[in-house]
């Protein structure tokens, strides 16, 4: 990672300095908020440490200044100041976490890396798979114990829908409003059409069914 390290403490700024490279991080430092400001605001870093007292312009300051500008750069906030109503005023102005001095580097990097596990993009998820049926995302292919399944783009839609929600009972108007986009009732048998043209294409031919009929509430896909 590349950490911007605001302090104006030098033993302090060595200390942190020093560990972080150790652990095979990129460290540069500031000595006060207002090129603190400046060096944070070019996005370049994965992670920032703030300490709250600093010369120049106020840590707090620079927090809520670096969120007006709508960098999102996780900030751990580092300060003498210990007292509750202190720790919430760091986190109100835009911290992700703040670690009072003195502290150990230990409980540092700690909290360094559960910031940003927490800013961490979700992973993409590109295959779905409900038994011996599987979804390529991506490649928009399907197939079921290895033999592709050839779907229309509306039939691909609903069977996506229907493999997000496995286990689930999903009703007509559930299936109207996501796959088919109405948000009213066509009084017709589109879905009944589909789900029966998408039962024989994934179904047929296999010993055990996945889509199921929910007498009087909609449709189910698990397997048995």
């Amino acid at each position: 990672m590349r950490i911007l390290v605001i302090e104006d403490d030098d033993t302090t700024a060595t200390y942190i300095q020093k560990g972080l490279s150790e652990h095979g991080h990129v460290v540069e430092r500031s000595r006060d908020g207002r090129d603190g400001l400046f060096q944070a605001t070019s996005g370049k870093y994965d992670a920032l440490i703030v300490d709250r007292m600093l010369p120049g312009l106020d840590g707090l300051a620079v927090i809520q200044a670096l969120r007006a500008a709508r960098v999102d750069t996780p900030v751990l906030i580092l300060s003498a100041l210990a007292h509750l109503d202190d720790r919430v005023k760091g986190l109100k102005a835009g911290g992700d976490d703040y670690l009072t001095k003195p502290f150990a580097f230990a409980e540092l990097s700690a909290r360094l890396e559960a910031i940003m596990r927490r800013r961490a993009p979700a992973a993409v998820e590109t295959t779905l798979t409900v038994g011996d049926l599987e979804m390529d995302l991506l490649a928009r292919k399907v197939s079921r114990a290895g033999r592709s399944i050839e779907l229309q783009p509306r039939e691909f839609r609903l069977l996506e829908y229907l493999m997000r929600h496995h286990g689930q009972v999903v009703t007509r108007t559930m299936l109207l409003e996501s796959v088919w986009d109405y948000h009213f009732d066509p009084q017709t048998n589109v879905i009944d059409v589909h789900v029966s043209r998408l039962r024989q294409k994934i179904d047929k031919g296999f010993d055990r069914p996945l889509l199921h009929t929910a007498r009087g509430a909609g449709y189910v896909l698990r397997a048995e």
